[in-house]
């Protein structure tokens, strides 16, 4: 299964890029023995439009071009489920195992997702009920994406 995370707006260089690098390559290496053949990052340039439902529309056309068919779609929203790692990790594998081509992990833009993506998510996770910068988000869900990899390994870096 390939896994690719699309977010809007750009890591810049910093301890947020430095943080998300880390994981990326740790998930990236260890997913690859588990049956996760790529992880991809696609950064959307953020919408400069005036008003609200312009950008997200804009972003949201911006973000589909990138999903490929058939892919499950996953929408990280304050709004969306509060998953403790052992079932996020369990989630990931079960959707490997089914033979899922693709998982596509969106991240909106300020003003979040378009209610169209939303809609098309077969899941919504939140990192807590808190609003968090979207790029805390990405380094986020690369951490737990990594400790999702680590957890269907056996490995020690999970200690619940």
């Amino acid at each position: 299964m390939r896994v690719a995370v699309i977010a809007v707006g750009r890591l810049k260089q910093g301890p947020e890029r430095e943080l998300a690098d880390r994981y990326f390559e740790r998930f990236d290496e260890a997913g690859r023995k588990l049956g996760f053949r790529e992880l991809l990052v696609h950064e959307i340039p953020e919408s400069r439009a005036r008003d609200t439902a312009t950008r997200m529309t804009e972003e949201a056309a911006a973000i589909s071009a990138h999903i490929p068919d058939k892919s499950i779609l996953v929408a990280l929203d304050e709004r969306g489920q509060n998953l403790d790692s052992t079932v996020f990790a369990r989630q990931l594998g079960r959707w490997r195992d089914e033979g899922a081509g693709h998982t596509i992990f969106v991240i909106g833009g300020a003003d979040g997702l378009s209610p169209e993506l939303r809609r098309k998510a077969k899941l919504a996770i939140a990192f807590g009920s808190a609003t968090w910068p979207h790029q805390m988000v990405r380094v986020m869900l690369l951490e737990q994406l990594y400790r999702a990899a680590t957890i269907l390994a056996g490995h020690p870096y999970h200690r619940a």
